[in-house]
């Protein structure tokens, strides 16, 4: 079964609501930038009230990587996800990374070869941002990528189309931030169920 990450969470409600409909990961942009941007004391405060079983992913992007070190540790997150022009040295701090890599086009994938992560995250390509944009792209590109390692799906999914998503990728997981918001950094908490729900039924199990 797919994994769902609702990522670009800002408060404890929208974050209780995610694991409450069933996702597998929650994200903390630690972007400065962004509007989705939380403090590390903030996100730590946030975890500790989760389920056991949720993975925290910190985003972060063209962070030195003491400070990284740094904001997992008092935060208390699990995984260290790359959204900027990190190299490969600089996601082997962590020891679980997803490398999120932005799609133009196919040779796009050709940077993947080069990093040892847990998963690669696929995004749409935006001069405006490093992610976070609700853009699609061709989701056909993410099939060549499969060979090259997990694959997390990202960029423009909806409750409306990340079950034709799904079908059609079958990724790792999926991610998703926009998507499910009724405002900058609030989630919508029936979008999110929606979301969560068809992602995790969209393809049968195996043997059925």
């Amino acid at each position: 079964m797919v994994k769902v990450k609702i990522c670009g969470i800002t408060n404890i409600e929208d974050a209780l609501a995610a694991a409450d409909s069933g996702a597998d990961a929650i994200g903390f942009m630690f972007y400065e930038k962004s509007p989705r941007h939380i403090t590390p004391s903030r996100a730590a405060e946030i975890i500790k009230k989760l389920p056991p079983v949720i993975t925290t992913v910190g985003v972060f992007v063209d962070m030195p990587g003491r400070e990284v070190l740094e904001i997992m540790s008092d935060a208390g997150l699990d995984v260290a996800q790359f959204h900027g022009s990190e190299s490969p040295e600089d996601c082997a701090i962590a020891k679980r990374a997803i490398k999120a890599i932005r799609i133009r086009e196919l040779s796009d994938l050709n940077a993947m070869r080069h990093y040892k992560v847990s998963a690669f995250l696929l995004d749409a390509w935006s001069p405006d941002a490093p992610g976070g944009t609700g853009q699609m792209f061709n989701w056909s590109v993410a099939l060549d990528a499969k060979p090259l390692g997990r694959i997390i799906l990202a960029g423009g999914l909806t409750p409306e189309n990340v079950a034709e998503a799904v079908r059609m990728v079958r990724p790792y997981a999926v991610d998703v931030s926009t998507g499910v918001e009724s405002g900058k950094g609030i989630k919508d908490h029936s979008k999110m169920e929606k979301f969560i729900f068809r992602a995790k039924t969209s393809v049968p199990p195996a043997g059925n």
